[in-house]
Parts: C-alpha cells; structure tokens; sequence
C-alpha cells in the first residue's frame, strides 16, 4: 500500500517529508520517499515529528475494543458521542493527572502545522501519519470543531490534499479528502451494510460557462462537450453502485448529468428538487469576472475573502443558500434513512449547494465557503449512520480521480 502511495504521487514535484516517529507511520515513509526519490531523482528530507504521533489512550492501550467497552462503557461512549470531553489519567506516570485527549491533539495539530507553514510556502509536501492526528490536522486546518472528531474517516494509505493560501492561521481549502483509487477502491465500505443511509453528492459536469469563468448562477446553461464526456466518466465510476434513489437540482446542468448517471441504473427514477437550485448571481449572471470587475470591484472583492457579507445586486447572499440546502439536506436524509436497512442515494447539484451541504456536516457557516472544492463531475461520500440523530461521516470528498487528472483536481476553476 505504501508503494501504491509512492507510484501515485511519483509525478508530483515534492520538496519533503513528514512523519510520525511510531514504526506503522515512519516505515510508509520510508518506501513513500524511497519510490518518489527512484521516480525524481533527486535526495527527498524525511524528518520525524512528534507533533505528529498518533492520539494518547493510555488506559486502552492493546486492549481489543469489546474489552474497553466492557471495562469502561461511560468513558467509551463520551469517546463515540463526545469525543471533546473524554478525559483519562495516564498510568503509566507516578502522578497521572487527568487530561483531554482529543483536544491535546488538536492542539498538537496546530502546532505541527504552525511550524510546517513557517517553513514551505508555496511548495508540496508530503505528511505521513495516523488516523487521529490526521482527523485534527484537517480539522484545525478548516477550522472545524474537535467535537466532529469521529465526523472525518481516514483509510489506511490513503491521500488527502490541503491547500493553504498562507501561513499559519491563513484559510485553508480541503481539494479532496481519503483519496483511494491508487488501491483499486472507489470509496470506503460501510460501517454497517446493514443500516445507515449513504450519500452520493455529485456536481454537475463542465459548462461552456465553467471554461470561460463566466458566472451562470440560475441561468439555465448546458452541459458542454467535456461536461457530458465527464458525466459518462462518473456513471463508469458509479456503476457498480446499488442506488436506492437518485435526486436532482431541477437545472439543465445537474439534470443532464444525472441523467447520463442512471443509464447505469435502469429503474432508478430521478426526482427534482427546487431546493439544491444553484445561487443566484443577479446582475453578475452572464458575466465574465472582469466584466464584474467594471462595476462591482469592492462587491467582487469581499465576495473572495468574506462571501457571507455580500449580498447579490438582485440576487441572493449565502445565508439564503445556506438555509434553503439545509432544508433540502434533512429532507433528503428523513425521507431516505431507514434504521432496517442500508440505503444509497445519489444528489446531483451545484457548486455553491455542494459546498453548502459539506458545511452543514460541521456547523460551519457561510464565512466557510471556500473551505470545499468541488470539481466539475466530482463525487463526494457522506454516510448518515443514524440517521439525523447522529452526527454524519464525510467519507471522501471531491473524489476526482475518475476523470483522469490523478491527486490533483484538473477540471475547470471558473466561476459559479
């Protein structure tokens, strides 16, 4: 697996490495630097970094989980439901004292990060570590709470990517999240294959407009050429998929490329859904962005580095986006969750109602928007287990690989 890493980012032009000294993370390292050094030629730094090692359990260190669960049930289930409240003392010190585990490695992620943007901006790097510090090295990275700890799933070798615009405290942009087609998988598996619901969150294929960086908002613009090629590339993807049901923004973009999705899944109906509609850009609809420019510079500015404080010149703000996808999102979740089974529905949207909706999953507001990419024809994975009752799971997001572009998301970076 750690080779698989290795080939994957064999073309990526990465200037060092940084790894957990535990053995599990170090010896990925080690074949992930050996690969990249054979492929580039050039001699990679690894350095070891305790701000790295994996989350602290002292008291549940080799025991199996049904034995933690029996021997310590009230602190197991704060660890499951609150994971930001579990304290434990560390036995293994003459005077433990109590500490919060979760929250030591949030910190711990911080740091890490506070020390690694001091030294690398504007170069790639590459980061090995665990489950855990993982989980709050994205969390404190986007700026998400630690209470959605168990909210970021993390596969074994799998590859995230994180662009800062900046250093330390600068905003920082999830482009995707547990990446694993270099090991043959689409996606993770189910927790449970016997209940839960799934989601697929889909954004529409290219437009002509997408490629120009016009802004289309609720105008009605077609696929392009590419976009449906990028459609037919994400029903290949999806195809072994069991869909239980299939959802669309009633606009000819996301309808069209659902509708390229299902020939895949003959039965499937598609159902419109007047909610996960795209923004509306008002005036600025139509526009290209230097057209915009012209007339609405301090407007277009604020709308890149405080977009839920602009209000469209006859259009909409963000928090009407963000209240109108809410409400689409529970009613998706309420009508398709059944505790008796396991289920899977693909939503098909836009960018703006995508970024909305992975927001929603961590209370984060709409001064959070450009925290998520979202690629043309990407595909995003968001597992309800229990329904409304239980904080949902992103298990990948803006997978792209299917696409063609590799790690990176190559599709088109123009406007909304």
């Amino acid at each position: 697996m750690a080779r698989q890493v290795g080939d994957t980012l064999a073309d990526i032009p990465i200037e060092a490495i940084y790894s957990s000294p535990l053995r599990r993370a170090s010896e990925t390292a080690e074949i992930v630097k050996t690969s990249l050094q054979e492929s580039q030629g050039k001699t990679l730094p690894l350095e070891i970094s305790q701000n790295l090692i994996e989350v602290d359990l002292p008291l549940w260190e080799n025991l199996p989980r049904d034995e933690v669960m029996a021997k310590y049930p009230q602190q197991y289930e704060c660890w499951k439901q609150r994971p930001q409240e579990l304290k434990m003392a560390d036995p293994r010190r003459e005077n433990p004292q109590e500490f919060f585990p979760v929250l030591s490695l949030y910190e711990q992620a911080k740091r890490f990060w506070s020390l690694l943007l001091e030294r690398h901006q504007r170069e790639t790097v590459l980061v090995v570590a665990h489950n855990g510090i993982n989980r709050c090295l994205l969390m404190s990275a986007l700026g998400i709470d630690p209470r959605y700890y168990h909210s970021i799933q993390q596969s074994n070798c799998c590859i995230n990517v994180v662009n800062f615009s900046g250093g330390w405290g600068s905003k920082a942009q999830l482009e995707s999240l547990n990446l694993l087609a270099h090991q043959g998988k689409n996606f993770p598996e189910p927790r449970d294959p016997n209940s839960g619901l799934r989601l697929l969150l889909v954004r529409h294929g290219e437009t002509q407009w997408n490629q120009e960086g016009r802004f289309q908002g609720q105008i009605d613009v077609p696929l392009n050429e590419n976009g449906r090629h990028q459609a037919y590339q994400a029903a290949q993807f999806l195809q072994d998929v069991s869909l239980d049901a299939a959802i669309s923004s009633p606009m000819l973009r996301p309808k069209e490329t659902a509708e390229i999705i299902l020939q895949e899944h003959s039965g499937v109906a598609l159902e419109l859904m007047e909610g996960l509609r795209e923004i509306s850009h008002g005036l600025w609809e139509g526009k290209l962005e230097a057209e915009i420019w012209d007339s609405y510079s301090e407007l277009l500015n604020s709308w890149k580095v405080a977009p839920e404080t602009v209000q469209m010149p006859e259009g909409e703000n963000l928090q009407q986006v963000w209240d109108r996808s809410q409400v689409a999102l529970e009613e998706i979740v309420r009508k398709h969750y059944d505790p008796s089974q396991y289920r899977t529905v693909m939503v098909v949207a836009h960018d703006a109602i995508n970024k909305a909706i992975l927001c929603h999953l961590f209370g984060l507001g709409a001064q959070n928007f450009w925290t998520f990419k979202q690629g043309n024809g990407s595909v995003s994975v968001i597992d309800y287990p229990q329904g409304l009752d239980a904080y949902p799971q992103l298990q990948a997001a803006n997978i792209t690989t299917h696409l063609g572009g590799g790690v990176f998301d190559s599709t088109a970076a123009g406007a909304l």
